[in-house]
């Protein structure tokens, strides 16, 4: 599983030289961010799913954020966070909508529809767009975090078991092998 992951993930050597990186470079050097075991993986899979349900364009910052303090694999959660685009993050956000609805006690509050944008009036667009996210605050807000936050352990343990059953198919072939050798003298 390893050297599957390690074919689309970018090395030391790509990062070092790129120029814009290359200020945070002590920080996104450090061994733990790209190694690749099961426990990095999981972390890393976990931490992508948590952050792809962050808005806007703070996911992968917020990705990468969290794989320096948690250090696990950096490229892989990046990629993670790619699950939520634009043909995914309205269910997603529905969904985390009536999750949030549901466990705030907010039941009443309907799901509408963002405004849309009106002519050429871009204050009058951004105060409707306020009142609408005030109307959904509550419920969306906690709705993510829960999605998000359950996205997430299962995730986490779902590579965790992934992982594990994978490297108990290799121990068998390799047992399989091994007995089917003939014995030395």
């Amino acid at each position: 599983m390893r050297k599957l992951f390690k074919r689309f993930l970018p090395d030391h050597r790509s990062v070092s030289e790129n120029r814009w990186l290359r200020p945070f470079a002590s920080t996104l050097l450090h061994p733990r961010l790209w190694h690749l075991n099961r426990h990095s993986a999981a972390g890393a899979v976990a931490v992508g799913m948590f952050c792809g349900l962050i808005p806007g364009p703070f996911q992968m910052p917020g990705a990468a954020l969290l794989c320096v303090l948690l250090r696990v694999n950096l490229p892989l959660a990046l990629i993670t966070t790619l699950y939520s685009n634009p043909l995914t993050i309205v269910p997603l956000y529905v969904a985390a909508f009536a999750i949030g609805s549901q466990i705030s006690g907010d039941g009443e509050v309907d799901f509408v529809p963002p405004p849309e944008f009106a002519g050429f009036d871009p204050a009058r667009w951004a105060t409707d767009l306020a009142a609408w996210a005030g109307e959904l605050g509550r419920p969306l807000v906690v709705g993510l975090i829960v999605l998000a936050a359950s996205l997430s352990m299962v995730s986490y343990l779902a590579v965790r078991w992934g992982w594990r059953l994978w490297l108990i198919r290799q121990w068998r072939q390799r047992r399989k092998r091994c007995d089917s050798l003939p014995a030395r003298k």
